[in-house]
């Protein structure tokens, strides 16, 4: 692939040209990576709720022609200048965050929030000259994420890609690179539920399912999921989830319903829906003296929180976390590691419901917004 180095590469993208609109399967041109990028041949990537909810333009800034996708495996096709510590045909995963490692965030053992490549859903172009690699019909293309997976390359910041072992099966660790590690890691690294402890989970997507096979792995003995649809429970039962509670079922404040459950309250709870209520519904129903609740929903800009103090002087704790508290650089290649392996019970093929060629990738589309499966696998090469 390095004959193609330092050369304006011509690639087929799925250009998004107009919010809510079928995605075009495109000739794309896309510059060699500048100071600090890298260039990425993308082999699999596969479909997020944040993609489909940013090609929507549902309540927030539109920005079209677009390239989105950011759950990605691939191998560096080049690299630019300054970059020393990837090659061509290192094996890796593009990240919608980043790691730096030099900032006081990338420094310090208890936060994955760097300075300069934290999630910018606003972010269209490139960090060191504010200009897009993608251009398609004689106009730039945006960026989305700093990723860009839906392409057949796509340049990324250095801080961004993750170096990963190159046996990993690419169809299957590519989940990790956001939703799958946001859950897992909620649980096993933020609310760290202690074997033969019980564990509530709300909302039951594939964050949700992620963090109850995270509290599975924990040895949690009692995992309780809670969601708003029904259907969704059996499948659950594959992740460790042990009973149900459905609030539509109860004339009463789930958190009740909860503490009822479980002498008092649950150990931990996780909650990934991004409703208040769930919020609070989360925080409430955990155990005074230990209990632990984890945030990972992403909640409406004009939200607020409201619960009585009394709940956190009881000694609950309240949490929150972002991408799992993963750094990307450093952790998630060792997460890779421990799956290949198997030195974690991660099962990460039940995650997968779907698997589609490239240029059916409208069809991954379709079965988010039915509803129907947890992640579409979207093969570059068919």
């Amino acid at each position: 692939m390095s004959n193609t180095a330092g050369q304006v590469i011509k690639c087929k993208a799925a250009v998004s040209w107009e919010a809510g609109k079928p995605l075009v399967i495109e000739e794309v041109e896309l510059a060699p990576p500048q100071a600090n990028e890298v260039r990425i041949k993308i082999l699999f990537t596969s479909l997020c709720h944040t993609d489909v909810y940013f090609w929507e333009a549902k309540g927030q800034k539109p920005a079209f022609p677009r390239i989105f996708g950011h759950e990605a495996a691939g191998v560096v096709e080049s690299v630019g200048e300054g970059v020393t510590d990837l090659k061509p045909g290192d094996t890796v995963l593009p990240v919608f965050t980043g790691e730096c490692k030099e900032c006081r965030h990338c420094k310090s053992e208890e936060s994955n929030m760097c300075d300069l490549l934290r999630i910018n859903t606003d972010r269209t172009v490139m960090l060191s000259d504010g200009k897009s690699r993608f251009s398609a019909k004689g106009k730039p293309i945006y960026h989305f994420l700093g990723t860009s997976t839906f392409s057949e390359y796509t340049v990324a910041h250095v801080g961004s890609v993750a170096k990963i072992n190159p046996a990993a099966p690419l169809d299957k660790v590519c989940v990790l690179s956001c939703g799958i590690s946001t859950g897992l890691g909620a649980a096993i690294n933020v609310a760290k539920p202690k074997k033969g402890s019980s564990v509530a989970v709300f909302g039951l997507g594939a964050v949700g399912l992620a963090a109850a096979e995270g509290a599975r792995i924990s040895g949690a003995s009692r995992i309780i999921g809670v969601d708003l649809n029904a259907s969704r429970f059996e499948q659950a039962k594959k992740f460790g989830v042990t009973e149900f509670v459905n609030p539509k079922d109860h004339d009463k404040p789930v958190q009740e319903v909860i503490a009822e459950m479980t002498d008092g309250g649950v150990d931990r709870s996780i909650e990934c829906t991004g409703s208040v209520a769930a919020m609070i519904s989360a925080f409430e129903c955990v155990h005074d003296g230990w209990g632990v609740a984890v945030l990972v929903g992403v909640p409406n800009r004009d939200d607020s929180f409201k619960t009585h103090p009394i709940n956190l002087l009881n000694e609950r704790t309240l949490k929150g976390t972002f991408f799992g508290n993963f750094k990307p650089r450093t952790d998630l290649p060792r997460l890779v590691e421990k799956y290949v392996n198997k030195e974690l019970d991660l099962q990460l093929e039940k995650f997968i419901t779907h698997e589609v060629s490239f240029s059916d990738i409208n069809k991954a589309f379709d079965y988010m917004l039915k509803g129907e499966g947890l992640r579409c696998i979207i093969r570059m090469g068919a």
